[in-house]
């Protein structure tokens, strides 16, 4: 698995990491991080979908409510906001790859106000795991790793790699949260 913490504490760029990278890492990193999930979700129960837990620290400044900014997330939301970012990654990533210009977001997240079982988690985190290795299927033999893209206004462009990573790197910062989510709803 590819080891996010070097990018996390600004000893590498997101450029530099996804120079070292091939198909093969984005691969079995997609596969471990979704297993990691499903891992630390393995006890839970429907009660522990929607726990809302504490988190002081809370905000979201692109909530879709102003009621929803502060808010503390379930465990529902973090699986659908995460499932959904690395999606859009490897959606964006494969059509990079096949040398088609950055046109945009695209993506779509499920509500998570939808979620409320455990199973409905499970799957959501398999569906997600499923459609990113097979966006991998779509990059040519020979990808535009030239094709590069600004994604977040005022950071640095990336090409396929550094997008795709862009996901599995965010999935990785949200274990924590999942953890600390769990933790609490079986406190």
């Amino acid at each position: 698995m590819i080891d996010f913490e070097p990018l996390r504490n600004k000893q590498i760029t997101l450029n530099e990491l996804a120079a070292c990278v091939g198909l093969a890492d984005l691969r079995s990193t997609t596969l471990a991080l979704v297993s990691r999930m499903q891992t630390l979700i393995a006890t839970c129960t429907d009660r522990d979908v929607t726990f809302q837990p504490s988190d002081p620290a809370a905000r979201d400044p692109h909530a879709a409510t102003p009621e929803e900014v502060n808010m503390p997330w379930t465990l529902a939301h973090v699986i659908v906001h995460t499932t959904a970012s690395a999606e859009e990654a490897a959606a964006i990533a494969a059509e990079m790859a096949r040398g088609v210009t950055y046109h945009g977001r695209s993506r779509y997240e499920t509500h998570w106000k939808q979620i409320t079982t455990i199973v409905q988690c499970r799957e959501r985190l398999d569906e997600s795991c499923r459609m990113r290795l097979a966006s991998l299927e779509m990059w040519p033999a020979k990808p535009h790793l030239e094709n590069m893209a600004e994604i977040i206004p005022g950071r640095p462009v990336v090409n396929p790699v550094g997008r795709f990573l862009m996901g599995l790197s965010h999935d990785d910062a949200h274990l924590a949260q999942i953890a600390e989510i769990v933790r609490q709803a079986h406190a």
